[in-house]
């Protein structure tokens, strides 16, 4: 089974990389939704960062992000500990989508994961590629997005490696700046590449 490791900037267009992947019935890997499930209703981690946090949310209704957010933002000792509680729930829950695409007989997985250098998980992987875009129409596609300011995300690009270094790490690109189009034709080429089609 391929593993595929999916990562990109903020805004890059990586959903849309993904969104395209499983279209065409590869299973993805998505760390950020893997997160949402862990602090919604009922979530793994809910309980420990209710201990640890306090009054953000509730076991029946989740974890309030609003709140939990205003704890984090701007604090690296609370994010690192948030991140401690976080971090290796999403690799367990990772691990488990890895042995059901195994028992399934994939052909191939992709592992959607914004900080793929940064927390390791490229090396679980057996190609990495990364959606890019220029800067700029990063810029205006993350501040079209609800509750985005020019000061959070400045803030999160401040947490994830730059464009330029990823670059340099994976194996392929995928531009997202000209059109779905363009976009799709670079992805069926890697699966003619990778002998997936």
């Amino acid at each position: 089974m391929l593993i595929i490791g999916l990562t990109g900037t903020i805004a890059s267009g990586k959903s849309t990389i993904a969104a395209t992947f499983e279209r065409y019935h590869f299973p993805v890997f998505d760390a950020d939704r893997a997160v949402h499930k862990l602090l919604g209703p009922h979530g793994r981690a809910v309980p420990e960062i209710l201990a640890h946090f306090g009054d953000c949310g509730t076991i029946s209704g989740g974890i309030d992000r609003k709140k939990l957010g205003g704890q984090v933002f701007g604090d690296t000792q609370a994010l690192a500990a948030l991140e401690a509680i976080l971090h290796p729930q999403v690799a367990a829950a990772r691990l488990r989508f890895l042995a059901r695409g195994q028992m399934a007989r994939r052909r191939a997985v992709v592992l959607d994961v914004p900080l793929l250098f940064e927390t390791g998980t490229d090396d679980l992987c057996d190609v990495t590629i990364m959606a890019f875009a220029p800067m700029r129409l990063i810029q205006e596609r993350a501040l079209r997005r609800p509750n985005m300011t020019a000061e959070k995300l400045a803030h999160i690009l401040a947490k994830q490696m730059p464009q330029h270094d990823k670059a340099r790490l994976v194996d392929e690109k995928i531009t997202t700046a000209l059109g779905r189009g363009v976009m799709t034709g670079q992805i069926l080429r890697l699966l003619s590449k990778w002998q997936l089609r």
